[in-house]
């Protein structure tokens, strides 16, 4: 086993299960864990960044909530800015949104206008792949501003939802923590 799959075994056994939440039948990936133990969270963000080593990028974008914390860590990996992608109604400025579906609704989410330039080179990073909504809309909104997604990275991908296949033509998707089956 390479030094690489090593850490992510010691980041995926830090993950803990959850069931039953936020609703019956959803077995939770608690990544709380990980955020309190300094070592496991700075082998998180490095893990995320690296791939992205010696490549121009402009920006870190983060998806409202957790993808905030970890994006900002590859941020500052990556001496570039971080821009966060919110809830519809939470940014103070001028936005562009992008709606998508839930198993059990649908929620908007915003970018302010001016937050990158067109031609901007980015990175997307989430704590979280599920069901792939968010992620989807997040690419549109930046596509929509004129951006290359160079790539997408996640902590962790249920992979058994098969979310890639939505995905918008884009750079590499990424995961660390990739869960084959429930």
């Amino acid at each position: 086993m390479s030094d690489f799959d090593n850490k992510v075994k010691e980041l995926e056994a830090a993950v803990r299960n959850i069931p039953d939440f936020p609703k019956p039948g959803i077995q939770f990936k608690d990544i709380t864990p990980i955020l309190k133990d300094p070592g496991l969270f700075h082998l998180s963000v490095e893990l995320l960044a690296t791939p992205f080593f010696g490549e121009e990028i402009d920006a870190v974008v983060g998806i409202d909530a957790r993808g905030f914390i970890f994006a900002s860590g590859v941020a500052l990996k990556l001496n570039t800015g971080f821009v966060p992608i919110r809830k519809a109604g939470k940014l103070p400025y001028f936005t562009l949104e992008e709606s998508y579906d839930l198993e059990y609704g649908s929620n908007t989410i915003a970018i302010h206008q001016d937050a990158l330039e067109k031609g901007s080179r980015v990175v997307l990073v989430d704590d979280l792949l599920a069901t792939g909504g968010t992620a989807v809309a997040a690419i549109k909104l930046l596509q929509s501003l004129g951006v290359e997604v160079m790539g997408v990275s996640f902590l962790i991908e249920l992979g058994f939802l098969n979310a890639r296949m939505k995905f918008p033509e884009t750079g590499e998707i990424r995961s660390l923590i990739n869960y084959v089956s429930e």
